[in-house]
């Protein structure tokens, strides 16, 4: 019988988790198998093919990318397996944080080839039996746990009578980097970055006319600032103390290269735009470069935005969000936090869902099963159109047939 009391590095891997060890291993054999059986008339096909046609198109890419990283997770199992068959915890633990890296790289090329729907279920099922794997097999995580679950009520206590829950500790930078935090932060910069990208269109570029901005089917978010505020707060943590002109810098570079990213993955999965910068200027004067390069997914005006905004978060906001977090009672953080997080998510999924069935009607497919009849019924065309009001959906501009 295993003891729970033995070092974490000792304790032996469970029988079901060997079981599910064998299974990847020999899934993953089987598919670098068969890949090994077709790769070379697949390569001599691509090759005439890029002879008669001269082109190499966007979903030539895509799909060529998913097999590759298809490969590459094919070959992270395979270490997988033979890792947990010869219980190694801490490399078990290594090689499944870098199988969920592939395998969230595998969704997003499955959704921007395939769309959103049953085809990512099953590797969906696989990236979180990774996160649960990794997140409970890791020794050191063991460890810590230990301590912490003996630590945490009394420091959480504490915490909360100084005013200080959830500042980081030492020179690890303002505040801790763990889900709670970001999570809100997540949902306080969605708001509020909704409600600015509102506020600037009725001002500047469309005066007094108020156009929805939202991003997601319910509630009052705009996810991309959401997200954007989640990446700055992890890379500008420890330098809310340094020179302002880095932390510019440093937040107009993530912030143009994210909003551009999610413009380019919205029009290759869903040939949907909501927003384009071609033609933009400085100050009139002369085409904006920046927007140029990025062909109109982001530009000058926006990174400057960003890098201004970036600079407003670390040094003015984010104090005033960790007071503002803080008003959640201690006690129940983790419960509210968890049922926020869980609508969160319910709410993302279905809009990817709605978008995806209104892809398919702009694609003049009828439903075609009760999940896009709902859809149809509940988010028809006007609906989406009206609740997404800066969006246009042209599926000659995705990468799907």
């Amino acid at each position: 019988m295993e003891n729970p009391e033995a070092p974490a590095e000792n304790r032996r891997i469970s029988i079901a988790l060997k079981l599910y060890g064998i299974y990847c291993l020999v899934t993953a054999v089987a598919v670098l198998a068969l890949m090994a059986l077709i790769a070379v008339p697949l390569a001599q096909y691509g090759a005439s093919l890029f002879r008669e046609h001269h082109d190499v198109t966007l979903t030539m890419s895509l799909t060529i990318a998913q097999v590759v990283f298809l490969a590459l997770g094919a070959v992270g199992y395979v270490f997988f397996g033979v890792l947990v068959l010869k219980n190694r915890r801490r490399h078990v633990a290594q090689i499944a944080y870098g199988l969920i890296g592939v395998g969230i790289t595998n969704l997003l090329l499955e959704i921007m080839l395939n769309g959103f729907g049953e085809n990512l279920v099953y590797d969906g099922v696989r990236l979180l039996v990774l996160v649960v794997i990794s997140a409970t097999i890791d020794p050191t995580l063991i460890s810590e746990r230990r301590l912490q679950r003996k630590l945490r009520d009394m420091e959480l206590e504490e915490d909360a009578e100084d005013g200080t829950l959830g500042r980081a500790k030492g020179d690890r930078g303002f505040i801790e980097l763990d889900f709670f935090n970001l999570f809100w932060v997540f949902v306080v910069c969605s708001v509020l970055g909704l409600v600015l990208e509102v506020i600037w269109h009725m001002v500047v570029v469309d005066p007094g006319v108020y156009q929805d901005r939202a991003g997601l089917l319910y509630g009052p978010f705009s996810p991309i600032y959401g997200v954007g505020a989640v990446l700055m707060t992890v890379a500008l943590n420890r330098f809310y103390r340094a020179n302002p002109v880095v932390i510019f810098l440093v937040s107009a570079v993530i912030g143009g290269l994210f909003e551009a990213a999610v413009s380019w993955f919205m029009q290759v999965g869903f040939g949907a735009v909501a927003w384009d910068y071609s033609g933009s200027t400085i100050l009139g004067l002369f085409p904006d470069p920046v927007a140029a390069l990025m062909g109109g997914r982001t530009s000058t005006l926006f990174m400057c935005m960003w890098g201004v905004l970036g600079f407003v978060w670390i040094k003015f906001c984010l104090p005033w969000l960790l007071k503002l977090i803080n008003l959640i009672p201690w006690q129940a953080r983790y419960s509210v936090t968890a049922l926020c997080a869980t609508l969160m998510l319910v709410n993302a999924v279905m809009t990817l869902q709605s978008l995806e069935c209104w892809y398919q009607r702009e694609c003049g497919l009828p439903p075609s099963s009760p999940v896009e009849e709902f859809y149809a019924e509940h988010y028809g065309n006007d609906y989406m159109a009206n609740r997404f009001q800066s969006m246009t959906i042209t599926p000659e501009d995705s990468a799907r047939s």
